[in-house]
């Protein structure tokens, strides 16, 4: 730090704004959500629909899935803070025990830009990052990413990039007055031989069927302001400065 209190040159980027200094933030993730808050906890959907590219053009299956959202500690990348939740979604065929597509990442929200930000990781060798803008209340958003993007892009391996390549792709999420939510999320897909891109299409609504469970720090500052109370804390520091 420089005598002023202001971030020394060290702490600087080459613009001159301090990108190493990080925010405390609030330990409570699920009251810092914003719109992602309605989608914490566990969820299922029974009436799930697909359309994917098979040999004779499109096919279509119905499908069940198990949603789960659970916050994760605050995330800082210097100044940047970002709440969110970690997800895990596992899909089947009505009646079938063998997985149908199975999902893992994260839903972030930064509430400094107003933006949510959503990772895809599936193990047929694929990944992605999309966003979209959205407000605190929003109870509606659309995030997106694109292939050959150095940000809010798409990888995936070899056979798919030359077979299936995904060209872009979308979610949207709506939040239900009766408090499910639903996605309407789509992949336009490159596939040799055919003329136009292919729609890869995936739909569900989902009902809570749990609660979240509370991130560690929330848990952490729960025990000590049961213990001492959070005023109790802050006026013990204050005492000892």
């Amino acid at each position: 730090m420089s005598f002023d209190g202001r971030p020394g040159a060290e702490e600087r980027g080459s613009s001159g704004v301090d990108i190493y200094t990080e925010p405390d933030g609030d330990p409570d993730t699920l009251t810092n959500l914003g719109p992602l808050g309605p989608m914490a906890g566990i969820w299922e959907g029974v009436r799930g629909t697909d359309q994917h590219p098979v040999a004779e053009g499109a096919g279509r299956d119905a499908y069940f899935e198990r949603y789960e959202l659970q916050p994760i500690d605050r995330q800082t990348n210097g100044p940047q803070l970002l709440y969110g939740l970690r997800y895990h979604t596992h899909i089947v065929k009505p009646g079938e025990v063998e997985t149908f597509h199975d999902q893992v990442g994260y839903w972030l929200w930064e509430p400094a830009t107003e933006e949510v930000t959503f990772t895809l990781g599936i193990p047929r060798g694929q990944v992605l990052l999309a966003n979209g803008p959205a407000a605190p209340d929003a109870t509606e958003f659309e995030l997106h990413a694109t292939l050959g993007t150095e940000v809010y892009g798409i990888l995936s391996n070899p056979f798919l990039q030359a077979n299936f390549r995904t060209i872009n792709y979308r979610i949207h999420v709506t939040v239900n007055d009766d408090g499910t939510w639903s996605y309407d999320e789509e992949g336009m897909l490159d596939i040799p031989g055919r003329d136009e891109l292919f729609s890869h299409h995936d739909g569900n609504t989902l009902t809570r069927i749990a609660p979240p469970t509370p991130n560690p720090l929330a848990v952490a500052a729960a025990g000590s302001d049961h213990s001492l109370g959070i005023g109790d804390l802050r006026q013990e520091g204050r005492t000892r400065t």
